[in-house]
């Protein structure tokens, strides 16, 4: 139907309104009354544009001139008549009137929106609902339908966090309120859960205020004590005549009303809730009811959520204790590291940087499959069996056998990935077993990134022996990251393309000028290695809620240079303790390490006689000058030595005991072929 003439209370046409008003009243009566209705009114054609608008609906909803002629869904609010089109097809294809409710945003009042169909179209009515509403929009359906929306809502939040969160979000809307203090009572103090609609100053103020200077004075020592008691405030000077103590807090705070809820489970007070308004407020009755009714529901959430809050914060506090507190500071590489929990249960991802014999160190990261206590549990048992028997320099391939069967023994509910590697800085070797782990990336000195193919075994639990090695030659300088899966795959990106990822941010960040260049101190080394694991976790994880563990550990290689290493092949015979004998003073003068001359030379010819008395050959004296003085004899029996405590009657049976008199360390180590007996001994001071 097309406008024919605006009127200043309404716009009127030709159609299904003025002709079905004309069969049975004259045409101004019909029209007078629709002007001066009381609600707003449309009129639509079976297409759903607009035909008619009275005065009402153009205060309501705009000009008629702009109304007419749009469609009943481009006009009318989606807030007024969530899902309008489908309302509209309802109404079209019934004979009853169909109808909803919301809330107008210009006005902040709440319509009833109703479609009744006629012959050539629908009749639409908005009425003003609101003051028919307990509070703001909410009768005693909506009550309901409020409480139960929350109690859902509380359900589902888990920690303090989402508790406060949750209220936020279905609590202060309603009321139209813009704040949220909530606090809790523990060990006769209170501790600030949450605080939201305030300014930042205000918020670290009420976290950082003393525990008496948030009581006294104010209405929280009075709404704790009297359990059952709401206290509203619906202005400031009300609220600073009862309580002059609180002039600086509404001031900061910049809020205008208040109502104090105290919190309480089973008739014990666990905190309090404060709701404000930043303009002044009122509450009827039926209100005030249900702010109590809500927070009670808020107390019990709250105090479910502080359980978990708990449990999760010792259980965490036994992961990360289970973690290294600070990782070695060893010659053979410089180390960063990085755990970030996941946001729900803790799991088992773990790190490692073990030093072993003969300068060399073990690199180890695993992760438990799974979450939970056992998993983190686990984590723990697994790495201190990796620590015990790395000591004992067993072979990579041997560590993982062994490795597996504890976890084979835990049953058949544990898995777990793995990744070891011994680093030699002497050859430049450094040989993998990886038990179903991610391989490692390894970043060459030039910032080539490379992801290595090492050979990969089953995880430890799901495999048999025997678990295969891979050895590789890493130039001075090289990196060797590794990490769980943690960090590079989620709900919302695949492992493959996380590693993708993470090669284009160690590409950037090692072509940077924060990359330190061959020849840096240490100092600088490990500045830059923390700085990259900051880059790598912000880059991988920052943009996502973590759904698992994830662990990072970056080390950067070096070599003991050739000049700090010598090595003689000695032969067989009675003849090899003083050759060596002659081998370590040489060598130690051309170290300037006089001092150690006699002490080195009584270790070199006790475990070269040993080896000529009690083993066979080949036998090499090998001497390391690191941050200690390393002494190694070599030889082909695998026969492994003992301290016998010697009588004073024994002629013999006292070699072992003057070699641990006079080293700091001592040990042996075998190999495929022979063993190696190693001592170590400090430098002098300077």
């Amino acid at each position: 139907m097309d406008p024919v003439q605006h009127h200043r209370g309404g716009v009127q046409g030709t159609g299904p309104v003025s002709e079905a008003a004309q069969s049975a009243l004259p045409h101004d009566v019909v029209m007078r009354s629709l002007r001066s209705m009381g609600d707003a009114f449309l009129a639509c054609d079976s297409q759903g544009k607009v035909t008619y608008v009275n005065g009402e609906a153009e205060t309501l909803l705009g000009p008629a001139p702009r109304l007419l002629g749009s469609t009943l869904w481009q006009t009318v609010p989606e807030a007024v008549a969530p899902g309008l089109r489908d309302l509209f097809r309802r109404a079209m294809a019934g004979t009853t009137p169909v109808e909803d409710e919301g809330r107008l945003e210009t006005t902040g009042r709440w319509y009833r929106f109703r479609l009744l169909p006629v012959a050539e179209g629908l009749l639409a009515f908005l009425t003003d609902v609101t003051d028919r509403r307990t509070y703001h929009g909410y009768d005693a359906v909506g009550h309901s339908a409020r409480v139960a929306q929350l109690t859902g809502a509380l359900a589902r939040a888990i920690t303090s966090d989402e508790v406060v969160g949750t209220v936020v979000e279905h609590v202060l809307p309603p009321f139209d309120a813009t704040g949220l203090i909530i606090q809790a009572v523990e060990e006769g103090g209170l501790r600030s859960v949450g605080c939201a609609g305030y300014p930042p100053v205000f918020t670290e103020l009420v976290r950082k205020a003393p525990v008496t200077e948030m009581a006294e004075g104010t209405p929280v020592r009075d709404v704790l004590s009297a359990p059952y008691t709401l206290m509203f405030f619906p202005s400031p000077e009300e609220l600073i005549s009862a309580y002059p103590a609180t002039a600086d807090f509404v001031a900061i705070g910049g809020k205008n009303s208040w109502a104090f809820l105290p919190l309480v489970v089973s008739g014990r007070v666990i905190g309090f809730c404060c709701i404000s308004w930043s303009r002044r407020r009122s509450l009827n009755e039926n209100e005030r009811t249900l702010l109590g009714a809500l927070s009670a529901l808020i107390a019990q959430a709250l105090e479910r959520a502080r359980l978990y809050d708990a449990e999760y914060t010792r259980a965490q506090e036994l992961q990360r204790g289970m973690l290294p507190h600070a990782l070695p500071s060893v010659p053979a590489v410089t180390a960063a590291a990085r755990f970030v929990p996941t946001s729900g249960d803790i799991g088992g991802d773990w790190y490692d940087v073990i030093p072993l014999t003969s300068g060399r160190v073990a690199l180890a990261i695993g992760d438990v499959m799974g979450h939970g206590l056992s998993e983190a549990v686990t984590m723990g048992r697994l790495r201190t069996a990796v620590h015990t028997l790395a000591v004992l320099d067993l072979p990579p391939d041997e560590l993982v056998v062994h490795l597996n069967n504890i976890v084979s023994g835990l049953g058949d509910d544990f898995c777990a990935t793995f990744l070891y590697a011994v680093y030699d800085p002497v050859s430049g070797t450094c040989t993998f077993a990886n038990a179903g782990h991610p391989p490692p990336a390894i970043v060459q000195p030039d910032g080539t990134v490379s992801f290595p193919e090492l050979t990969i075994n089953p995880p430890l639990g799901a495999g048999t022996p025997p678990f295969d090695t891979t050895e590789l030659v890493l130039p001075p300088d090289s990196l060797v990251v590794m990490y769980t899966d943690g960090l590079v795959e989620s709900r919302a990106r695949d492992i493959g393309r996380g590693i993708a990822d993470l090669t284009d941010i160690l590409d950037e960040a090692t072509g940077t000028a924060g990359w330190p260049p061959p020849g840096a101190d240490h100092g600088e080394v490990a500045e830059s290695l923390d700085q990259l694991c900051d880059t790598i976790v912000a880059g991988l994880l920052s943009s996502r809620q973590t759904c698992d563990d994830a662990a990072l550990l970056i080390t950067r290689v070096h070599r003991i240079p050739n000049r700090n290493v010598a090595s003689w092949l000695l032969p067989d015979t009675a003849m090899a303790a003083a050759q060596a004998r002659e081998h370590a003073r040489s060598q130690l003068a051309a170290w300037n390490l006089d001092e150690l001359v006699m002490t080195t030379e009584l270790v070199v010819s006790e475990l070269v006689g040993n080896v000529v008395r009690h083993a066979k050959g080949p036998v090499r004296l090998r001497l390391l000058r690191s941050d200690v003085l390393i002494c190694e004899v070599s030889d082909g029996s695998l026969t492994t030595p003992h301290i016998r405590r010697a009588s004073a009657t024994d002629e013999g049976g006292r070699g072992l005991q003057l070699i641990e008199a006079l080293s700091h360390r001592w040990g042996t180590r075998h190999a495929a072929t022979g063993k190696c007996i190693w001592t170590e001994q400090l430098l002098p001071a300077g």
